[in-house]
């Protein structure tokens, strides 16, 4: 596992370490804040960006690949959204995605949050847990 972090900033991956054992599946992550670190580092494409922005289901699934691929992980999971206090690319506080890319597959989990920056990043936290969880026990069901 490792991850691509904007508005997080680092809170998923200290979720994910504070776990016994994790150094067992987490390989480490990138907090891309800037859009140019997105770019740069995870191998966002800058047409993407032009296209779809930043805060995108598009961006995050570029993210999440793009940290996979990186750090040669079998899962990568990325956030990226507004956590406030104001609009970005004219999307609203709470608008948030998190990506996710496995071997077989790779998605946008779209988010509509409420409250706080910090309830934001929390909630985004939660969630991206959540898909992770999900996505890994879909790829351990027989089939």
């Amino acid at each position: 596992m490792s991850t691509a972090e904007s508005l997080t900033g680092g809170a998923l991956a200290a979720a994910l370490t504070a776990v016994p054992g994790a150094s067992a599946t987490y390989l480490g992550g990138v907090v891309a804040y800037a859009t140019d670190v997105k770019v740069a580092v995870l191998g966002v494409p800058e047409d993407l960006v032009e296209r779809h922005g930043v805060i995108s289901a598009a961006c995050a699934i570029a993210m999440a690949r793009g940290v996979r691929d990186l750090t040669g992980a079998t899962y990568g999971v990325a956030t990226t959204g507004v956590a406030g206090p104001t609009a970005q690319e004219s999307k609203p506080v709470g608008r948030v995605y998190v990506g996710l890319c496995g071997p077989v597959s790779a998605l946008a989990v779209p988010l509509e949050l409420v409250g706080e920056r910090a309830v934001i990043v929390e909630a985004t936290v939660t969630a991206a847990l959540g898909a992770i969880a999900d996505l890994v026990g879909e790829a351990r069901l027989p089939g």
